[in-house]
């Protein structure tokens, strides 16, 4: 299966031909469109309205998830509503299979890396913080478990689940830029590769502990290390 994928679309009430600007007329090899969210620029429901017309065109399969600035207005559940009556598959702790493809997807949330993952301990804020980011990683989980019997898995996250794919971004952001439970619990199950955005100024590629590939496919660094504002992803 050819994949193309592509995060921190951002679209807004004056971008009516930006994916056009950004996909143009996609080669007929491939099969599925992956999302990883930050598909609107504030979260409001008149910015995903001017996305969904410009990906009528498309007739591939499209799968999504959310990122955080689609949640910034309150309004995800509208978005997301808007976008499966569409015919966008959109993804929140859930599964979706194209072929033999599986496709497991969440937002992720942040949290830190390796020894360096922020702990539940001491203010109830903090505590806060930190259930928030285990509470999506288990969520992650959970669909993972549904993929078993696929015989390829993707993996589409917004938040990172590594350190490497945020080389580039200053080193204080990194805990809120993703966490390595994700990687954690997608090792545990394992896929094929995993996508995610959210970290303009990261990096394009690593590998978990597991060695699963991670690609960074937000547009702005596809853009500045590929010349290409989207990734192909072959299985």
């Amino acid at each position: 299966m050819k994949i193309v994928a592509i995060g921190d679309i951002h679209c807004r009430v004056d971008t009516t031909d930006l994916i056009s600007k950004l996909l143009g007329e996609l080669d007929h090899s491939f099969e599925v469109m992956a999302l990883t969210g930050d598909l609107t620029d504030t979260g409001l429901p008149e910015e995903a309205e001017v996305l969904i017309k410009q990906l009528k065109p498309y007739s591939i399969p499209i799968i999504t998830i959310l990122g955080n600035h689609d949640h910034e207005s309150g309004k995800s559940d509208q978005i997301t509503s808007m976008l499966r009556e569409a015919g966008v598959t959109v993804l929140n702790g859930t599964v979706s299979e194209v072929g033999d493809v599986g496709f497991v997807g969440a937002k992720g949330f942040c949290g830190g890396f390796d020894e360096h993952m922020i702990q539940p301990f001491g203010e109830a804020a903090l505590k806060r913080f930190i259930r928030d980011s285990i509470d999506e990683t288990v969520t992650l989980e959970n669909a993972l478990t549904k993929l078993q019997h696929c015989q390829h898995k993707v993996a589409i996250l917004h938040y990172s689940p590594i350190k490497a794919t945020l080389i580039g971004e200053p080193p204080e952001l990194f805990p809120f830029l993703g966490t390595s439970r994700l990687a954690e619990a997608i090792d545990r199950h394992g896929v094929d590769v995993i996508i995610h955005g959210h970290a303009h100024h990261g990096s394009p590629y690593g590998r978990t502990p597991g060695s699963i590939p991670v690609h960074n496919v937000s547009r702005f660094v596809q853009m500045e290390h590929t010349g290409d504002p989207y990734c192909v992803i072959d299985l």
